[in-house]
């Protein structure tokens, strides 16, 4: 036995290793890579540790697991109809890939994204390094909504997962574009990635998806499993605490190092800190990759509005206004379009969003504020905030609180929408008038 396949033998024999990769394959296809990269059979998994030293006495280096998870994988077949994989997915990963020759350029891109996963509330993240010159960052299913636009979330891949991968990319990509000229100038980015400098510049610049690629999955996408080994590198596909991505060193992920820790990526309860971004993703997608407007967030044609100061505001705003806790992208999310729609321009919308976000506890980073008013003032229509009977928004966030004008003398709520609030209350002090 070469040195080689000793150090996978010897790997793969760890009790604690074999725990691991089990725990991460549950309900997931999982694809032997051998030397030459080349893959073996599909359909394929891992139950038990015989089925891994059976892998390597068959000359496996490493261990590629799906996005999607799985009732039986060992169902899945080549040429599946989109119903049948529906029948049988169970669920999928958020999954963020970036690909980069220079390790210091994907430290740099990892933290983009991680801070972008914090702007939207996601806290169930989870980042490893991948045994070769990158990062993966994970965000699990349970993190995502039971349904979108009243469909089981688990049928909607990979559309939701590229558009949210899409949205991402969006998101980061003035602050990447800072951080990498940051770091180093565009004719030494260029060397450091392998590339002409004509390349990775267009018209306005340096173009930070052509020094980085994020690529779009598809179905029954792989990528490498926690605790495998790289195929070519032989170093450990380790994951690692997000606080020291920018501190860690290649040299960690030396197999006689490293010592697994089961609980990376333990299955949590229905968490659904991931719905935020969800909503951001797909209303961006809606409009930058015109396709049919989701029923998520309901749209009007853009028309100027005559300006309504905030004593005419319906009581769930003015809760919003007083600062918030818990809630607050929701919350500008929901300022922002309705202060479009009481005619406010985007200067007075910046103005007292900065002001409002000074009541919050913590308070927001400002350039997420900064993203969200410029993607909404990008927009040719304006969008009407959630309506009233959204409960992920004003019921959930403690803020719905309505008075005599939302409701009608059976005490019922009839307003539909926050707009409507102060045009109902302008019109019953006509009346009285």
């Amino acid at each position: 036995m070469t040195n080689k396949y000793q150090i996978v033998w010897n790997w793969y024999s760890r009790e604690s290793v074999q725990k691991a990769i089990l725990k991460f394959a549950k309900n997931r296809e999982v694809v032997s890579v051998y030397a030459d990269g080349s893959f073996g059979r599909r359909p394929d998994v891992l139950q038990y540790p015989a089925d891994i030293l059976q892998a390597i006495a068959e000359g496996t280096i490493a261990f590629h697991g799906s996005v999607e998870r799985w009732k039986n994988p060992m169902q899945l077949d080549v040429g599946m109809s989109r119903q049948e994989l529906n029948e049988l997915r169970t669920g999928w990963d958020i999954i963020f890939d970036p690909d980069v020759k220079d390790f210091e350029i994907a430290k740099l891109v990892t933290k983009q994204i991680i801070e972008a996963l914090k702007d939207h509330g996601v806290k169930n993240y989870f980042v490893k390094y991948t045994g070769g010159k990158g990062f993966h960052i994970l965000v699990p299913f349970e993190s995502l909504p039971d349904k979108i636009n009243l469909k089981p979330t688990q049928i909607l891949y990979p559309e939701t997962l590229q558009k949210i991968i899409e949205y991402i990319k969006w998101y980061i990509h003035d602050s990447l574009k800072e951080a990498l000229l940051d770091l180093d100038t565009p004719n030494n980015l260029s060397k450091r990635i392998g590339k002409p400098l004509s390349d990775i510049l267009n018209e306005e610049g340096l173009e930070p998806f052509k020094v980085i690629t994020m690529d779009i999955f598809g179905s029954r996408h792989l990528f490498r499993l926690p605790y495998s080994l790289h195929e070519k590198s032989l170093l450990v596909s380790l994951p690692i605490n997000p606080d020291r991505i920018e501190k860690f060193e290649k040299e960690e992920a030396e197999p006689k190092r490293v010592k697994p820790d089961i609980s990376f990526f333990t299955e949590k309860s229905k968490l659904h800190d991931a719905e935020a971004l969800v909503i951001e993703a797909l209303d961006w997608a809606s409009k930058h990759l015109k396709e049919k407007k989701t029923d998520m967030i309901k749209s009007i044609k853009f028309v100027k509005k005559r300006f309504v100061p905030e004593k005419f505001f319906p009581p769930c705003i003015k809760e919003i206004l007083n600062g918030m806790t818990d809630g607050r992208k929701r919350s500008v999310f929901i300022l922002i379009n309705f202060l479009r729609n009481m005619g406010w321009d985007i200067e007075k919308i910046e103005k007292r969003l900065y002001e409002w976000n000074e009541k919050n506890s913590p308070p927001l980073r400002a350039n997420y504020i900064r993203g969200q008013l410029r993607w909404h003032f990008r927009q040719d229509r304006n969008l009407l905030p959630p309506n009233c009977e959204n409960k992920l928004f004003y019921f959930d966030m403690g803020i719905c609180k309505p008075d005599a004008i939302c409701k009608n003398n059976t005490e019922k709520v009839v307003i539909k929408n926050p707009v409507n609030y102060p045009f109902k209350k302008l019109k019953r002090i006509r009346k009285i008038k």
